[in-house]
């Protein structure tokens, strides 16, 4: 199961590090504290990030004259997979993304609650690709594209 440091959790929910650890002393967000830095389980984490934004409204003063690219940052949380397809559901700050992929694309991606993706937009098919993240080993081609 992929965990997430203070500072990967603060940067994916667009709050100040201090922010995450308020949460995690007050008991909003669990985090385990073994020998290591304090670290969110990724299933944890996407289960508070739909929590928050569906109590959270979104900025009152949007943003103008920014672009996402056409790419999100999000975390899957949940994946429903039959014979064929796999229905990805994606917590990307406050929007919920659904993406329908192969299974052999979601089983290849190891994708689970949890799992951090980056959902490409492109025309109306939505792309899940696995960010490279610091000091992790893992896939050598986080960019690989099925629909």
């Amino acid at each position: 199961m992929p965990s997430f440091r203070i500072a990967e959790v603060a940067e994916l929910l667009g709050v100040s590090d201090d922010t995450v650890r308020r949460w995690i002393d007050s008991g909003r967000l669990s985090a385990s504290t073994g020998s290591g830095p304090r670290v969110v389980d990724g299933a944890e984490l996407a289960r508070f990030a739909q929590e928050r934004a569906s109590v959270e409204p979104v900025s009152r003063n949007p943003v103008v004259g920014q672009s996402a690219r056409n790419r999100l940052v999000g975390l899957v949380t949940n994946v429903t997979r039959d014979t064929v397809m796999a229905q990805v559901d994606v917590q990307a700050g406050p929007f919920r993304l659904v993406s329908l992929v192969s299974r052999e694309a979601a089983d290849e991606l190891q994708l689970q609650p949890g799992s951090l993706v980056v959902a490409s937009v492109k025309a109306t098919n939505v792309v899940l690709e696995l960010p490279r993240r610091a000091g992790s080993a893992g896939h050598t081609d986080p960019a690989a594209e099925f629909g």
